[in-house]
């Protein structure tokens, strides 16, 4: 399917946050997905995701998290002065001010005309599959939420002070995916299997893949890029996406 991409701003908190928009060419109405990037932001390894959900049928939103911190259309490189800028981005943000973010993305697709009524979902990688994890607990309108080697929610780890992510749990509406790669240092063992049975205990429905595979092994411009695996996941990402859509009345 054919896309068409396009920016527009929001003003949170008297912050402007740019939103990169893909959605399908074709008219019609779709599912929309509050995407979230890693800590470079917007850059094209993570655009390119966005464009190719956008593709299968979706209204893609994919807001910049820093944009209290850094000026509009920042794109991080990831190297290791990008690693370290991304990061003490991330440290400088309040978690209150992420959660604002959510909230006016989420009204955002909710009043958008193309995007189908009820039938939302969220997807995100590194701290944005914190992000989009924690979207879930913050909004029964999500419906769906797709988690890709989320960091800090074991931990608390996402901004200025400790989330209380893991607590909120129970708070969960959305079907939960969880994709976590086994040699990945971000997210050890322990971690992951803190957030599944956190999840067990809430009676969250949801489904984990573990895949022999680094962190960021999505990200095309990278060592750790891993194309038969991002293939793999990819289509369980598509096929979990569409099965819980599919109950959306």
């Amino acid at each position: 399917m054919q896309i068409i991409r396009r920016n527009l701003g929001l003003t949170v908190d008297d912050s402007l946050m740019r939103v990169y928009i893909a959605e399908p060419k074709p008219e019609g109405h779709y599912p929309g997905i509050l995407f979230y990037s890693d800590i470079y932001q917007l850059g094209r390894p993570i655009t390119l995701l966005a464009d190719r959900l956008a593709g299968y049928g979706y209204v893609v939103a994919a807001p910049e998290i820093f944009h209290r911190v850094e000026p509009i259309g920042t794109v991080i490189e990831p190297n290791d002065l990008g690693r370290m800028q991304g990061n003490d981005a991330a440290r400088r943000t309040a978690i209150a001010d992420y959660d604002a973010d959510v909230t006016a993305v989420l009204d955002w697709l909710q009043a958008e005309e193309r995007v189908t009524s009820g039938a939302i979902a969220t997807v995100g990688f590194c701290i944005g599959g914190h992000l989009a994890f924690r979207a879930a607990t913050l909004h029964s309108i999500v419906k769906a939420a797709v988690c890709c080697y989320p960091t800090g929610i074991h931990n608390g780890k996402l901004g200025r002070g400790v989330a209380d992510t893991r607590d909120r749990m129970s708070d969960i509406k959305a079907q939960v995916l969880t994709i976590f790669g086994t040699l990945d240092p971000h997210v050890p063992p322990e971690g992951r299997q803190m957030i599944l049975t956190g999840l067990d205990q809430a009676g969250i429905a949801h489904k984990s893949l573990l895949y022999e595979a680094n962190h960021t092994f999505m990200r095309d411009d990278g060592y750790r890029y891993d194309p038969a695996v991002t293939d793999k996941a990819w289509q369980e990402m598509m096929k979990f996406l569409s099965d819980c859509f599919a109950q959306v009345p």
